[in-house]
């Protein structure tokens, strides 16, 4: 089964497939030097100095290894070094000494190579190391998009399928950086998100978490949240930049697993941005633009819920497959079907909830079972996709559960830390005593931060 299909009008953006169709194109492990393949990857970093690359690149010749891609660009570690990533063949089995000269050079390398099918090795994934490598993969959807499957609603409709087929031409085309491209909405889309809007908004009142009901009035002040519109994405993600650093990216279709999570490790929401076919307002078999507006922004504006989405992202970056399922099983339970605890009350937070009237009021009746949220108990927990959740958890917090997901992706087998550096909006791997430096020296400087607020709020007291 690789699409989500919720006969209550909730669905997920993330998709249910084998472990053997989440090994795409862009997928690579990390690869000890005595086992080397025929094409293989290298990420290096080399101190900045003249004539640095020109060294490097006489390794390679003087063992024979043929370079077929270069990229270089200023390191994480600063202005003083630069990281380079080559590809090279290794038909004449003088790649190993080349990278044991390479070493003596580099302050740090990594070996990649293909991701096997087999699954015999230890893996570490490909992973997005900048914000606009997310392009690499935002376009390799596991289903629908221009597509639609033959119990859509809108197979059969030609007007709709090309009009999905609009939408699929903005997703595709889209790069990081650019202004996400406006849609003239149809009155039939409009009346469809009428009719939509109409419904949950009776319920959010009674049903829905406090932050949730105190950001969707903001929504409708700043981003034009009305009956007789759809709010633009464009609109939607500056506001959503201004509230927490998040941001929304335009996508055709379901990802992987492992490349939605990725997303949200840089506060990043693949969205889509077409609207479910007119002739079923309530029942949409894939995510749609009110499943994104209506049950997934909202809560993006909120600084810990914000955190929360973003830790899960973290945690799946380089995990492991069954990692990466695991989390996204969590995900399923929080970010989609989630609860929460607001004084002796239990609200909704999940966006398939939100976005769901019928869902919306079942889950908070006694009829489903409602489990504490534990991520080692909840990740391992079955669900069905085509009916009502027989199982919720519930959490204290999003400060709490985001706490439970740090600690639980302390147990996740990789080599190394990922912390996100939102002004260079990049990936930083903590894998070696210089970046761990770095990292204290940033912490020191927070710290410092603190001890200065204290003391002048402590003299304002006296």
């Amino acid at each position: 089964m690789d699409a989500l299909i919720d006969t209550s009008n909730g669905i997920s953006d993330l998709s249910v497939v084998n472990v053997k169709e989440l090994k795409s194109h862009h997928s690579y492990i990390e690869e000890s030097p005595d086992d080397l393949e025929q094409a293989v990857s290298l990420h290096f970093t080399l101190p900045e100095k003249v004539g640095a690359l020109a060294e490097a690149l006489n390794v390679f010749q003087e063992y024979g290894v043929t370079l077929g891609h270069i990229e270089s660009r200023i390191s994480q570690e600063g202005y003083s070094s630069y990281d380079f990533f080559v590809t090279c063949e290794n038909s004449q089995k003088g790649l190993k000494e080349a990278i044991n000269a390479l070493k003596l050079k580099a302050s740090s390398l990594q070996i990649l190579t293909r991701q096997p099918d087999d699954g015999n090795k230890t893996e570490i994934p490909w992973f997005p190391r900048k914000i606009a490598d997310l392009d690499k993969f935002a376009n390799s959807i596991l289903t629908y998009g221009a597509e639609l499957d033959a119990d859509h609603p809108g197979f059969t409709d030609p007007v709709y399928r090309k009009r999905r087929t609009e939408f699929a031409d903005i997703a595709y085309n889209y790069r990081h950086g650019q202004p996400i491209p406006r849609v003239d909405y149809t009155e039939s889309e409009t009346e469809t998100w009428r009719t939509i809007f109409k419904e949950l908004t009776k319920l959010y009142p009674t049903h829905a978490c406090q932050q949730f009901r105190h950001v969707f009035p903001l929504l409708m002040d700043n981003c034009g949240y009305r009956e007789d519109n759809i709010p633009q994405l464009e609109d939607v993600s500056k506001f959503l930049q201004d509230c927490t650093g998040f941001r929304l990216r335009p996508v055709a279709g379901l990802l992987s697993s492992r490349d939605f999570l990725a997303g949200l490790a840089f506060r990043v929401f693949h969205s889509t941005q077409y609207i479910r076919h007119p002739s079923k307002p309530m029942y949409t078999p894939e995510p749609d633009v009110c499943h994104e507006l209506l049950g997934h922004v909202p809560l993006f504006a909120d600084p810990e819920f914000a955190q929360f989405s973003q830790e899960i992202g973290l945690a799946s970056l380089g995990a492991p497959d069954d990692y990466v399922q695991k989390l996204a099983t969590c995900y399923w339970f929080t970010v989609e079907y989630g609860l929460c605890r607001e004084g002796n009350e239990i609200k909704a937070f999940g966006a398939g909830l939100l976005s769901s009237f019928g869902e919306l009021q079942y889950c908070l009746t006694d009829k489903p079972e409602i489990r504490p949220f534990d991520p080692e108990k909840t990740s391992k927990q079955t669900y069905p996709i085509t009916s009502f959740q027989p199982v919720y958890y519930v959490a204290d917090s999003f400060q709490d559960a985001k706490q439970k997901i740090k600690d639980y992706a302390s147990n996740i087998l990789r080599p190394f830390t990922v912390r996100y550096n939102p002004y260079t909006q990049t990936m930083e791997m903590i894998n070696n005593k210089d970046r761990l430096g770095s990292l204290c020296k940033t912490i020191r400087y927070d710290v410092s931060l603190m001890e200065d607020a204290l003391q002048k709020l402590n003299m304002m007291v006296a």
